[in-house]
């Protein structure tokens, strides 16, 4: 099991750089956990390349079936209290946006605050910096094929 931050799971829905490599890395263990809100970070992203015309319609639907596919399969971090309280520290000691911290927190939450024992996956480099630096065994995308 590895934590999926939503940053590597648009790759899963949209053909990307760095599709290949987390497809691998999919199919070698495709139990995911991942943050609550992290399919409405992943539809979010779909829509500004959309908005953007980077996506046509027929790829958008694609891409949300693909995800409803992945959010029916992975475990989900559900939001509370402990959570919110790690994710307000987080955006105290790291340069983090919202989510970002939210999706940190939830990882930290999930590893039973032992990070060392989660490995993460992002592709975030402001999150990934955050989470080496909480002790998270960071998947080395790159490495993944």
């Amino acid at each position: 099991v590895k934590f999926w931050d939503a940053s590597a799971i648009v790759p899963l829905l949209i053909a990307e750089a760095a599709t290949q490599r987390v497809l691998a890395l999919a199919g070698r263990d495709p139990d995911m956990l991942v943050w609550w809100g992290s399919a409405v970070e992943c539809v979010s992203a779909l829509a500004r390349l959309e908005r953007v015309d980077a996506l046509d319609a027929k790829g958008a639907a694609r891409a949300t079936d693909r995800l409803k596919q992945l959010a029916d399969a992975w475990h989900e971090i559900e939001p509370g209290e402990v959570v919110r309280e790690h994710a307000i520290r987080f955006l105290r000691v790291h340069p983090l946006r919202t989510a970002d911290s939210l999706q940190l927190a939830a990882a930290f939450t999930a590893s039973e605050y032992r990070p060392a024992s989660l490995e993460f996956v992002t592709l975030d480099e402001r999150l990934a910096d955050a989470a080496r630096r909480e002790g998270f065994a960071m998947v080395d995308i790159a490495a993944a094929i």
